[in-house]
Order: C-alpha cells, then structure tokens, then sequence
C-alpha cells in the first residue's frame, strides 16, 4: 500500500504530574525536514526525538509539537530574563511615547515576549521522557495510518489516470487504417512528380523512403506504452515509493511524445493530448508520495 506525504497524527496523555501532547503534521517534500517546536528544558532530548521518529516518517515536510504542562512546578525552575525584559520594555516606552500611543500595556507584552520567562531544569525527569516517547509514537501511529488513508485514495486516483492513458490506445489503432490510406494517397501523388522529374536520384530516393517507414511506424511506441501502463498499475499493487512510480511516469511521458511527433494525424494528435493531460495529473499526484 503506498503511503501519502500529507499525514497528521495528535495524541495525548495525562497524569498527576504532567499532561502531555505530541502533533505531527507533514507535507510533501525532496527530502526529510523536521521542525520541532518544544518546551526550551526538553531542547537537550530533540535528537533523541528526532532519531525516534525520523527514521519512521522517511521524507516530507515535517513540524513536530510538543507541549508539555508540569502541575507541580517548583518555583526555583521559572526563570526571569530580567536584562531581556528591560531592554524589551524600555524600547516598547520609547516607542509608545515617538507614536504618541497608549503605554499602559507595555508590561504585559513585556512578559509574553519570548524567552522573557521561561523553564529551565538541569535535568529532565525520566518519567516524562517515558511519557513523551509513548505519547510520540502512540501520535506517530494516527500520522502513519492517516498516511495510508490518503495514499488508498491516491492509489486509485493514479490507476483512473493510468487507464485513461491506456483507453487511448485501441482509438488510435481505430484510426490508423484512415491515417495510412491517406498517407498512401500523399505518397502516390507526389511519386508521380518525382519520377516525371529530370533529376530524380533512384538511390537517394530509396534512402528517403526507408527513413519515411521507420519514422510512419509508430506500433513500438504504442507496445512500449502499453507496457509502462501496466508496470505502472502493477507497482501499485505493491509498496512503491514515489521516486520509481515518477520514473515510470517519465517513460510513459516519452513514448507519448514520440507516438505525437511521429503520427503526423490530427485525430491521432487529439487523443496524445488527453494522454498528456491525464499524465500531467499523474506526475502531479505522485509528488505526494512517499
């Protein structure tokens, strides 16, 4: 089952000492990229968390919350920047008095500046931890599963797409019979000119024609086509990543252009461009991929 970029996953879980949350949030991207936003005490454990949960998220662009709320705190542990909050509140007064503006709020901004006050342990209690770590992959499993939901829904948008492609198929075959007798007339015709001309070359003619057929010829293309559909279909069924159903898609987008540039017909053209399109939407899906 293919997995989606786009997950989201919240858990909680609460006791006597402490409440804790973990959200993830993820969207597609290249690479893996995880923001975390945490309680400035538990700084020290972001590349514990991030060895616990990155290997298992893979890719995409990740923000990672997590809130901690401590119901017995000991009053040593707050701490007040004072050097930080005056220099915040003095330059607040000044602006309030350069904007002729009401000053009568300036210290409680002051206060909910960041860093301002803050938490600060030397260390961090292992039963959190504990806590954090259960709450981060009971939060990881909702991610994950919301990830298999939205790449089920993937999955069967690509394969409408995919069949779309392949229907066009046998609508051109319909009309190649039509495309050949009119190639065969524009042949014939213009046959008839060169050899009523003096300076028709029998050898260069023979050349010509033999790079006119291979070029007219475009049943490998179709075969090719046909072929990189189903692997396409095939590699549904199983768990791919989005980098090998990309390159599939780029194969199929080879052979659609050749098959266009080669057939020559304006029937034909038509059905290659609903063959781009739904190609165009099939690329598009699969950068949400994993």
């Amino acid at each position: 089952m293919i997995r989606s970029m786009t997950g989201y996953g919240l858990a909680e879980k609460h006791t006597r000492e402490y409440d804790v949350k973990v959200e993830i949030r993820s969207l597609n991207g290249k690479y893996l990229d995880i923001n975390f936003r945490m309680p400035r005490y538990l700084l020290s454990k972001e590349i514990e968390l991030r060895k616990l949960l990155g290997s298992r998220i893979e890719r995409g662009s990740v923000t990672i919350s997590l809130n901690v709320v401590k119901h017995a705190v000991d009053s040593d542990e707050v701490k007040i920047n004072k050097s930080l909050a005056t220099a915040y509140y003095t330059q607040l007064k000044e602006l309030s008095e350069d904007l002729n503006a009401p000053d009568h709020d300036i210290f409680r901004i002051t206060t909910l500046m960041q860093d301002v006050i803050y938490q600060d342990e030397s260390e961090v209690d292992e039963t959190l931890m504990e806590m954090v770590r259960q709450t981060a992959n009971e939060a990881f499993e909702k991610f994950d599963q919301y990830r298999l939901n939205e790449g089920e829904a993937l999955a069967g948008e690509l394969i409408d797409y995919c069949n779309n492609i392949s229907k066009q198929l046998p609508l051109i075959e319909a009309i190649e019979p039509a495309r050949k007798e009119a190639t065969r007339e524009r042949l014939k015709k213009n046959l008839k000119m060169l050899m009523e001309d003096d300076n028709f070359d029998k050898n260069r003619f023979e050349q010509e024609m033999i790079y006119y057929i291979e070029k007219f010829d475009i049943s490998e293309e179709k075969q090719r086509l046909g072929t990189h559909c189903k692997h396409f279909e095939t590699a549904l069924d199983g768990e791919p990543k989005g980098k090998k159903l990309s390159f599939i898609a780029q194969e199929m987008g080879r052979e659609i252009n050749t098959l266009g540039s080669k057939a020559n017909h304006s029937d034909i053209q038509k059905h290659v461009i609903t063959m781009k399109e739904e190609l165009e939407k099939i690329k598009e899906q699969v950068l949400n991929i994993l």
